[in-house]
């Protein structure tokens, strides 16, 4: 058998596990009247129902939109299913998936130019997507093996757009974030828990979501006593995700936080 074969059988094993891993995140629905989320939820090895454990939402970007239940795994997933995360910081995570026709967020973007452009409309209802997963969180806190001390969440690009709207719809639900080339109006950041804690990512040469947005964000968290550090890379575009994820500290610093030492503080 010559090398080429070998290297193609490789390949398509590991290209195959990959794929199996992924099925670690069972495939479910969540159904409120006649609307209806798709989501993927991953749960520790050895889950025990009477343990209690962390519970994080991620929000995928719009590339990732659609009704297959298996898009929205694209990027981030690989973090959460990395063995050794797995065995570091056991969670239960949450990847629910927008159709093509919503958003997370309650904005208008246009798309016919170079950066788009977001009309923010915070004071307006939830999209159905962002009601549906809200509900769902509520649900999933609920739960008793749910430590309601420690709820992340977190996104990238519509979805980080989503994590700075759902922090501002449920102020008091979360431990920690973060948002990866995301956006927002700052106004919505004075709704916002005393003392967030988020991580805050962007590509310097980001040309659909301008880094502005992040910096404006994370001065105005800051400025209403927030804790908002930010990690700006300069040879980054739109996809500031692939170093986000690749950052060694993140997974340590989003677990280390407690609801509950914000409000003894």
């Amino acid at each position: 058998m010559n090398k080429v074969v070998l290297f193609v059988i490789f390949i398509f094993c590991f290209s195959l596990n990959a794929q199996e891993s992924k099925e670690a995140f069972q495939k479910k629905h969540y159904i409120l009247g006649s609307d209806t989320l798709s989501y993927r939820i991953l749960f520790p090895k050895n889950f025990d129902e009477n343990k209690q454990y962390p519970l994080l939402l991620f929000l995928h970007g719009a590339g990732e939109r659609g009704s297959d239940n298996e898009r929205q795994l694209t990027h981030g997933a690989d973090l959460f299913l990395n063995e050794e995360n797995r065995e570091n910081y056991p969670a239960i995570v949450v990847f629910p998936q927008v159709p093509k026709s919503d958003y997370w967020a309650q904005v208008d973007v246009r798309r016919d130019t170079i950066p788009f452009q977001f009309n923010f409309r915070n004071q307006e209802a939830p999209t159905t997507s962002m009601k549906l997963a809200m509900q769902l969180m509520d649900e999933m806190k609920a739960e008793n093996f749910t430590d309601d001390d420690r709820i992340y969440i977190g996104g990238l690009s519509m979805g980080g757009m989503g994590t700075y709207e759902m922090l501002y719809r449920k102020p008091e639900m979360f431990a920690a974030a973060f948002a990866i080339c995301g956006g927002a109006d700052t106004e919505i950041v004075k709704n916002y828990q005393e003392g967030l804690d988020i991580w805050i990512f962007h590509g310097e040469t980001d040309n659909v979501v301008l880094p502005e947005y992040s910096k404006a964000m994370a001065r105005e968290i800051n400025h209403h006593g927030g804790n908002a550090k930010v990690s700006l890379y300069p040879n980054d575009n739109h996809n500031s995700w692939d170093s986000a994820f690749a950052e060694p500290y993140l997974m340590e610093w989003l677990f280390s936080h407690h609801k509950s030492e914000k409000k003894s503080k």
